[in-house]
């Protein structure tokens, strides 16, 4: 189940109408829990895998490894149904050819293209609207606050 909720943004910076920046409701996904690198192992590890959450954080590490390395020698690197990945520049820009140089690439970014693996979460995903995180923030307070004044009657 994926957590969402919707917040109120302004359109591209950039985009007036009138001096009046366009606003629209979005909706946002919530992440409900941060997955530990081990805890992942962990959890491919009780998925029937006939290797220790060991074996598998190995092969992960190793994996990564591997993957930066083949990037940094400027390969793609295909991973199955996981997808594409290969770097992409970001940089500034030079007014003729003969002005650029390595000083104008400011970072070094990985892409992801997205395999069939990953094609059709839309399909297959179930969702949930809940409060935004100031809402949340709001609702603990108060709770926290009942709490209190409960506990001095």
């Amino acid at each position: 189940m994926i957590n969402y909720s919707i917040a109120i943004m302004g359109t591209k910076p950039g985009t007036f109408k009138a001096n009046i920046q366009e606003t629209k409701a979005y909706g946002t996904a919530q992440v409900h829990e941060r997955l530990s690198f081990d805890g992942f192992c962990k959890h491919i590890a009780d998925h029937n895998s006939p290797f220790s959450k060991g074996t598998i954080k190995g092969i992960l590490t190793d994996t990564v490894a591997c993957l930066r390395e083949q990037m940094l020698a400027g390969n793609s690197v295909e991973l199955g149904d996981m997808g594409i990945f290969h770097v992409e520049l970001k940089t500034e820009g030079a007014v003729t050819t003969d002005d650029f140089g390595t000083d104008n690439i400011k970072a070094v970014n990985v892409r992801w293209y997205p395999g069939k693996g990953f094609k059709n979460l839309r399909q297959e995903a179930q969702f949930q609207l809940v409060p935004g995180r100031k809402a949340q923030k709001e609702d603990i307070e108060i709770i926290k606050n009942t709490d209190t004044i409960q506990g001095l009657e």
